[in-house]
């Protein structure tokens, strides 16, 4: 089978650094030639204009540079052939060491010790054992299992939630709409990597985060979210942390991004902010394994990581 294009269509960063990478081995192009181009033959993607693909007519896959897939979904002209989402060692790494960092952070009271460094106090707190404190991941996909696998290994009690039943030895799992509140109910900090899917839009809302164990070794209930921005409910998260609701709260992603500098979170007391920087694609990693992928299809294999449309991930 020839070896056609790649169309590499992505905004809201340069893509130099991904075109180097992929024309190693094909060639590569940011625009089609025309409406119709018949020499494009994968599309690695990031965003990419609406309509854009619809007309290829020898398009043969869609590879997502990020780890979500919505942005590819919000195309109303996506055509019907298979979409590759990413999974890799480096990303996996990079967001389990993120979940990790945050739950030790809020578990060690660092937002206390900064606030005391501020006026010189001296003072240690008592401190639990990270046996009683829960730790629930809503997303059990391959970055829930990771981050659960390593906070296992910490100490902590780990919960999952999931819309279908994952099984996970060690983990106390939940599952669809029944399951949520019991696992919200047995949860101390909340880390939330779930995709973002028309079910899941605005899930972090004030019903659920009100519904989190309070009583506990903690002082209160903490969020972290590293998934989707549109999961949460912004002007929700400030009023659970504003009435008592939340304790402390560890942010990434937000429902507009850049986060725009009027928002209270940004100076917000009890939050941490970080630019969407928990999991960064890096093309070194990614680039070589999407062209592995598309020699492989080309010889009859199976394309792995696909999109499960139906599913929305």
């Amino acid at each position: 089978m020839e070896k056609g294009r790649i169309l590499l269509a992505v905004t809201g960063f340069h893509p130099q650094r991904w075109r180097e990478l992929l024309s190693a081995e094909r060639e590569v192009v940011l625009e089609p030639d025309g409406a119709m181009d018949p020499s494009i033959t994968y599309a690695v993607v990031w965003k990419q204009k609406p309509n854009l693909l619809s007309s290829l007519p020898n398009l043969r896959a869609i590879f997502s540079i990020g780890a979500g897939v919505d942005h590819i979904f919000a195309d109303p002209g996506l055509p019907d052939v298979p979409i590759v989402k990413v999974v890799a060692d480096n990303l996996t790494q990079y967001m389990t060491e993120y979940v990790v960092w945050r739950v030790l952070d809020h578990h060690r009271q660092g937002l206390l010790y900064r606030q005391q460094q501020q006026k010189k106090i001296w003072h240690e707190p008592p401190q639990r054992p990270a046996g009683d404190i829960s730790v629930g991941i809503m997303g059990l996909g391959n970055l829930g299992r990771a981050a659960a696998s390593v906070l296992l290994s910490l100490g902590f009690a780990v919960n999952g939630w999931s819309r279908t039943e994952r099984p996970m030895q060690g983990v106390a799992t939940y599952s669809g709409e029944a399951g949520l509140i019991p696992f919200l109910k047995a949860t101390d900090i909340l880390v939330v990597l779930l995709p973002l899917t028309p079910d899941t839009q605005g899930i972090i809302n004030y019903g659920v985060l009100k519904e989190l164990r309070k009583r506990n070794g903690l002082g209160g209930s903490v969020l972290i979210n590293a998934g989707r921005g549109r999961l949460q409910k912004d002007a929700d998260i400030v009023r659970a942390l504003d009435d008592g609701t939340l304790k402390e709260a560890s942010l990434d992603v937000f429902e507009v991004e850049p986060l725009p500098k009027t928002s209270p979170l940004w100076s917000h007391p009890k939050v941490f902010v970080t630019p969407h920087a928990a999991a960064t694609s890096d093309p070194m990693h990614l680039a070589p394994t999407m062209l592995r992928q598309m020699d492989a299809f080309e010889r009859g294999e199976r394309l792995e990581n696909l999109v499960d449309r139906k599913a929305g991930y």
